[in-house]
Protein backbone atom coordinates (compact mmCIF):
# COMPACT_ATOMS: atom_id res chain seq x y z
CA UNK A 1 0.00 0.00 0.00
CA UNK A 2 1.26 3.46 -0.83
CA UNK A 3 2.07 6.20 1.68
CA UNK A 4 -1.49 7.10 2.60
CA UNK A 5 -0.81 10.60 3.91
CA UNK A 6 1.02 11.67 0.73
CA UNK A 7 -1.69 10.14 -1.41
CA UNK A 8 -4.45 11.91 0.48
CA UNK A 9 -2.52 15.18 0.19
CA UNK A 10 -2.64 14.74 -3.60
CA UNK A 11 -6.42 14.88 -3.39
CA UNK A 12 -6.36 17.99 -1.18
CA UNK A 13 -3.86 19.87 -3.34
CA UNK A 14 -5.46 19.02 -6.68
CA UNK A 15 -9.03 19.58 -5.47
CA UNK A 16 -7.98 22.89 -3.93
CA UNK A 17 -6.37 24.01 -7.16
CA UNK A 18 -9.45 22.97 -9.13
CA UNK A 19 -11.69 24.97 -6.81
CA UNK A 20 -9.43 28.04 -6.96
CA UNK A 21 -9.42 27.98 -10.75
CA UNK A 22 -13.21 27.76 -10.80
CA UNK A 23 -13.45 30.90 -8.71
CA UNK A 24 -10.94 32.62 -10.99
CA UNK A 25 -13.21 31.64 -13.88
CA UNK A 26 -16.18 33.17 -12.09
CA UNK A 27 -14.24 36.40 -11.58
CA UNK A 28 -13.28 36.47 -15.27
CA UNK A 29 -16.92 35.97 -16.26
CA UNK A 30 -18.02 38.74 -13.92
CA UNK A 31 -15.57 41.00 -15.76
CA UNK A 32 -17.04 39.86 -19.10
CA UNK A 33 -14.04 37.76 -20.17
CA UNK A 34 -15.91 34.58 -21.04
CA UNK A 35 -13.10 33.14 -23.13
CA UNK A 36 -10.76 33.33 -20.14
CA UNK A 37 -13.49 31.89 -17.91
CA UNK A 38 -13.81 28.85 -20.16
CA UNK A 39 -10.03 28.40 -20.29
CA UNK A 40 -9.86 28.48 -16.49
CA UNK A 41 -12.69 25.96 -16.20
CA UNK A 42 -10.84 23.68 -18.60
CA UNK A 43 -7.66 23.99 -16.54
CA UNK A 44 -9.69 23.33 -13.39
CA UNK A 45 -11.02 20.15 -14.94
CA UNK A 46 -7.48 18.81 -15.27
CA UNK A 47 -6.85 19.19 -11.53
CA UNK A 48 -10.27 17.83 -10.66
CA UNK A 49 -9.61 14.72 -12.73
CA UNK A 50 -6.26 14.19 -11.00
CA UNK A 51 -7.91 14.40 -7.57
CA UNK A 52 -10.72 12.10 -8.64
CA UNK A 53 -8.23 9.59 -10.08
CA UNK A 54 -6.43 9.35 -6.73
CA UNK A 55 -9.75 8.99 -4.93
CA UNK A 56 -10.75 6.17 -7.30
CA UNK A 57 -7.42 4.41 -6.72
CA UNK A 58 -7.99 4.52 -2.96
CA UNK A 59 -11.50 3.14 -3.37
CA UNK A 60 -10.18 0.33 -5.57
CA UNK A 61 -7.44 -0.51 -3.04
CA UNK A 62 -10.06 -0.75 -0.31
CA UNK A 63 -12.38 -2.87 -2.48
CA UNK A 64 -15.25 -2.24 -0.08
CA UNK A 65 -13.55 -4.36 2.57
CA UNK A 66 -12.67 -1.62 5.03
CA UNK A 67 -8.93 -2.13 4.49
CA UNK A 68 -8.33 1.60 4.13
CA UNK A 69 -7.95 3.34 7.51
CA UNK A 70 -10.34 6.27 7.81
CA UNK A 71 -8.40 9.25 9.15
CA UNK A 72 -9.31 12.86 9.72
CA UNK A 73 -7.03 13.90 6.85
CA UNK A 74 -8.85 11.49 4.52
CA UNK A 75 -12.21 12.96 5.51
CA UNK A 76 -10.73 16.41 4.94
CA UNK A 77 -9.56 15.36 1.46
CA UNK A 78 -13.01 14.03 0.58
CA UNK A 79 -14.51 17.30 1.78
CA UNK A 80 -12.13 19.27 -0.44
CA UNK A 81 -12.97 17.17 -3.48
CA UNK A 82 -16.73 17.33 -3.01
CA UNK A 83 -16.59 21.08 -2.34
CA UNK A 84 -14.57 21.60 -5.52
CA UNK A 85 -17.04 19.53 -7.53
CA UNK A 86 -20.03 21.42 -6.16
CA UNK A 87 -18.32 24.78 -6.68
CA UNK A 88 -17.68 23.92 -10.31
CA UNK A 89 -21.30 22.95 -10.96
CA UNK A 90 -22.60 26.16 -9.40
CA UNK A 91 -19.97 28.37 -11.03
CA UNK A 92 -20.73 26.94 -14.47
CA UNK A 93 -24.37 27.94 -13.99
CA UNK A 94 -23.38 31.39 -12.73
CA UNK A 95 -21.19 31.93 -15.79
CA UNK A 96 -24.16 31.12 -18.01
CA UNK A 97 -26.15 33.77 -16.15
CA UNK A 98 -23.37 36.33 -16.65
CA UNK A 99 -23.30 35.48 -20.37
CA UNK A 100 -27.04 36.01 -20.66
CA UNK A 101 -26.75 39.40 -18.99
CA UNK A 102 -24.03 40.64 -21.32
Amino acid sequence: MRDLESTVMEIIVNAGQARSLCFEALHAAREGDFEQAQALLKESDTFSRMAHRVQTELIEEDAGEGKMPMTLIMVHAQDHLMTAMLARELIEEMIVLYQRQS
